[in-house]
């Protein structure tokens, strides 16, 4: 058997991952950072609910109620991301939620490929 790498910690995207009622079960170095100002690493076993404003937290809401993939990008001084939210699964069974918050550079090629 491998070891298990944790590759989370220093990735250069935000992660964060949520418990089936929206509790904060991880959040990696960067996304302790873009969180900062509600927390960062304390907001561990807390609600995701309380970083999110209005409508974003009626969406988290209705995801964790019917679980599916919620992709998008913002841009948010000046810095374009691509926010993917999707359910995670263990033994089959749905846990709750994974979201990456990834970084855009300004210009990003599009391939197509046959």
């Amino acid at each position: 058997m491998q070891p298990v790498i944790d590759w989370t910690a220093e990735f250069p995207a935000a992660i964060t991952v949520c418990d089936r009622d929206g509790i904060i079960l991880y959040l990696n170095q960067q996304a302790c950072r873009a969180f900062a100002k509600y927390g960062g690493g304390a907001l561990v076993g807390r609600s995701l609910m309380d970083c999110h404003p209005g409508e974003s937290k009626a969406k988290l809401r209705r995801l964790l109620r019917h679980p599916r993939v919620n992709a998008y990008t913002i841009e948010k001084r000046g810095k374009k991301k691509l926010i993917y939210q999707a359910p995670w699964h263990q033994a089959g069974a749905y846990q709750g939620l994974v979201e990456l918050a990834i970084e855009l550079p300004e210009r990003l090629r599009h391939v197509v490929r046959q």
